[in-house]
């Protein structure tokens, strides 16, 4: 059975990445910086967004799959993955900015609640 939801979300957070390393690299131009951060403000910012970015939607993408291809499927899934973009599109954003701010605070807080939510979801289908 394909994993429609779980492939379309991918597909939207593999853009948001692309999306980020372009902006690193842009950061990277700007500043003259090819390896490290240069202690550049802007580059450290969007370095740390991209490997946060890094960190957490594996897993998150990891879970979806697995839920999906477990039988769970429907509209609390696709609201995950819509929530994990939406959190990690705003994100970036927040990290450039002063904290605490709101998009960095909303794009923590979904990321957090979607994977929560599919760790919950993925349990539930175990027992």
């Amino acid at each position: 059975m394909p994993l429609v939801t779980s492939l379309i979300i991918a597909v939207a957070l593999a853009v948001v990445n692309l999306w980020l390393s372009i902006r690193t690299g842009q950061a990277r131009q700007v500043a003259k910086v090819s390896v490290g951060d240069g202690d550049n403000p802007l580059l450290k910012a969007r370095m740390r967004a991209h490997a946060n970015f890094i960190e957490y939607v594996p897993m998150a993408l990891i879970l979806m799959a697995l839920i999906e291809t477990f039988g769970g499927k429907g509209q609390l899934l696709w609201l995950f993955g819509i929530a994990l973009v939406i959190g990690r599109l705003l994100h970036p954003f927040g990290m450039e900015r002063p904290s605490p701010n709101p998009f960095r605070i909303t794009g923590i807080l979904l990321t957090y609640l979607v994977t929560v939510g599919l760790i919950v979801w993925a349990v539930i289908l175990l027992v």
